[in-house]
C-alpha cells in the first residue's frame, strides 16, 4: 500500500513504493497480456479525468485503467469545461469532489498545479503532466520497461538524450531512477539543460558516444517543436544530425540495450526510423506498460484510501 493519497511525483516518493508500484504494474501486465480485462478493484469508484493539455496516450490509458479496474469513468476536457467561462481549477476540484469523484486524473500546462489540487480535495489525484515539472507515470512505465528487460534497475546506466529542459519524464525518470540504484546520464544542446540538473543527480555527458557509451537503456525525448521558435538549437537536420540517435551511435551502449522514447516521436529527429522500428525498441511495449502502472496506482491508490477510509 502507499502512504499517500495522491501520486504526484518521483520526487517525494520512496524507493519502497516504486518497488510496490511496479510490482503490482507487472502483476496487471501479465493479466492484460493473458487477455484479462476485467477486474473489480474499483467496483463503484469514480475516475475523471482533467486534462488542461492535450494528450493520447497518457488521457487514454488512464481511461482505459478505469475502466478495466471497474471504475465509473468520466472524461473532461477543459476546452468544452467551465475553465472557458472562468472557472478556477480549485473550484473545478471542489465541484467534482461535491459530484463524488474519488480519482481525478489531471494534466495541467502549469508546474505544481496537481499539489494545489490535492490539498484542495479529498479526492486521490495522479498527476499526469504538470508543466515543465513531473510526469511520474511516464516515468514508471519507463522503468517498469526496463525492470521487465533486465530483472532488476539497480547498477544500470540509463541515457536520456533530447529536450531536458521542457521535459517533466526527464526529471521523474531522474528522480525515480537514481532512488532504485541507477545512474542517469544526459546529452542535449547547452541551451537544452537546465542549470542545476547535475545537482539533481544527473551525469551531463559531454558527447553522444559518453552519454550512451555502456548504457543500457537509451531514451530519446521529443524535441518540443513549440519551442523551436526560441533559437535553442538551429534547425531540426542540425539537432538530428549532431544530437540524434542513430544505428552508430547505438553501438556504443550496452550490447543488451533497449531503445525508449515517451512518444510521439519525431521520426528522423530523436531516433531513427530503423531505431524505432527495430528489434532494440521497446516504444510500443511502454505503451502497454503506462496502461499496467496506472491500473497498479489506481489500485493502490484505492487500498490507501480504504484504509484510511476517504
Amino acid at each position: 500500500m502507499l502512504k499517500r493519497k495522491d501520486l504526484l511525483g518521483l520526487y517525494e516518493v520512496s524507493a519502497e513504493e516504486i518497488t510496490e508500484i511496479l510490482d503490482t504494474a507487472e502483476e496487471m501486465k501479465r493479466a492484460l497480456n493473458g487477455g484479462n480485462k476485467s477486474f473489480d478493484v474499483l467496483k463503484g469508484k469514480t475516475l475523471v479525468t482533467l486534462f488542461y493539455e492535450n494528450s493520447t496516450r497518457t488521457r487514454t490509458s488512464f481511461e482505459l485503467a478505469g475502466k478495466y479496474l471497474g471504475a465509473y469513468e468520466v472524461n473532461i476536457s477543459a476546452s468544452s469545461s467551465s475553465v472557458q467561462k472562468g472557472e478556477s481549477l480549485i473550484d473545478t476540484g471542489k465541484t467534482l469532489q461535491a459530484l463524488k469523484a474519488d480519482f481525478i486524473a489531471m494534466r495541467h500546462p502549469m508546474g505544481g498545479a496537481p499539489y494545489l489540487l490535492a490539498r484542495t480535495v479529498g479526492c486521490s489525484i495522479l498527476n499526469g503532466g504538470d508543466g515543465m515539472n513531473e510526469h511520474p507515470t511516464q516515468a514508471l512505465l519507463d522503468m517498469l520497461t526496463m525492470r521487465e528487460t533486465f530483472g532488476s534497475l539497480k547498477g544500470l546506466k540509463i541515457a536520456i538524450l533530447g529536450d531536458i529542459k521542457h521535459s517533466r519524464v526527464a526529471k521523474s525518470n531522474l528522480f525515480g531512477l537514481t532512488k532504485m540504484g541507477a545512474e542517469v546520464w544526459v546529452y542535449a544542446p547547452k541551451t537544452l539543460i537546465p542549470k542545476g540538473f547535475d545537482e539533481l543527480g544527473a551525469h551531463i555527458a559531454s558527447s553522444r558516444e559518453e552519454c550512451v557509451e555502456g548504457a543500457s537503456g537509451v531514451m530519446g525525448l521529443r524535441i518540443q517543436l513549440e519551442r523551436q521558435s526560441g533559437g535553442l538549437f538551429p534547425s531540426l537536420s542540425e539537432y538530428s544530425r549532431y544530437y540524434g540517435v542513430n544505428d552508430g551511435v547505438l553501438k556504443y551502449a550496452a550490447p543488451n540495450a533497449i531503445v525508449l522514447h515517451p512518444g510521439p516521436v519525431n521520426r528522423g529527429v530523436e531516433l531513427t526510423p530503423q531505431l524505432i522500428d527495430g528489434e532494440k525498441s521497446r516504444i510500443e511495449d511502454q505503451v502497454t506498460s503506462g496502461l499496467a502502472v496506472r491500473m497498479a496506482a489506481l489500485k493502490l491508490l484505492s487500498e490507501y484510501r480504504e484504509v484510511n477510509n476517504l
